[in-house]
């Protein structure tokens, strides 16, 4: 799996003019839980760049005086006018202790739907699992290939070995969908159809008089 390195200090001073003292240096402050104790720690904005402005799901090796601590992204702050990032916080990796992450669905293969003219929807685009460390994956494959016409790929059709999806099993992770074309040449093809009917009860109509 791929794994970031971000390079930081502890810190040692808190409060509101110890935050903007970081932020006038460029630096960001950020916090590691989950394992022995908690790191309080700072690095530069630039650091976090490649993990925080990005849908994949990586590692972290946080390095911060000497020690390592492998960790996941958990959350993240932003300023509501700059938008620039203000605090980060990361879940320290333990052993064998579960860990509940977002990790990205990859969709594989061409739906037979989208091959018969659907159009391919696409409702979630990670899912909610937990599992131990050993077991995090990048991203979770889900096959496309069989799904058809109006049908709908749920979460309680998803293999995800060795984790636990936490999302509600009824869930749609994806469906194709009828277009406006397919449905305008299904209702032309039927068309024909209707006029005959139609047709018939005129005829009747105007043979009904000659009996007479």
């Amino acid at each position: 799996m791929k794994t970031i390195t971000i390079e930081g200090q502890i810190r040692t001073e808190f409060g509101k003019a110890a935050t903007r003292q970081l932020r006038s240096e460029e630096k960001v402050p950020g916090v590691i839980y989950g394992g022995a104790k908690e790191i309080n720690f700072s690095a530069p904005a630039t650091a976090f760049k490649s993990i925080v402005y990005t849908p994949d799901f990586m590692l972290a090796e946080v390095k911060v005086d000497g020690a390592s601590y492998k960790c996941v992204l958990k959350d993240m702050q932003f300023d509501k006018v700059s938008d620039q990032l203000i605090h980060v916080d990361f879940l320290e990796l333990v052993g064998n202790k579960k860990v509940t992450v977002s990790i990205p669905i990859k969709f594989t293969g061409v739906p037979v739907g989208v091959k018969e003219g659907g159009k391919l929807a696409v409702k979630m685009k990670a899912l909610k699992v937990k599992t131990i460390p050993e077991h995090l994956l990048e991203h979770i494959d889900v096959d496309l290939t069989e799904l058809k016409l109006n049908e709908n790929i749920r979460v309680q059709d998803v293999k995800a070995k060795n984790m636990e999806i936490l999302n509600s099993p009824r869930i749609p992770i994806a469906s194709v969908a009828m277009t406006r074309q397919l449905k305008q040449e299904e209702a032309g093809e039927k068309a024909p159809a209707t006029t005959v009917a139609k047709a018939a009860p005129d005829a009747k109509a105007e043979a009904a008089p000659a009996k007479k």
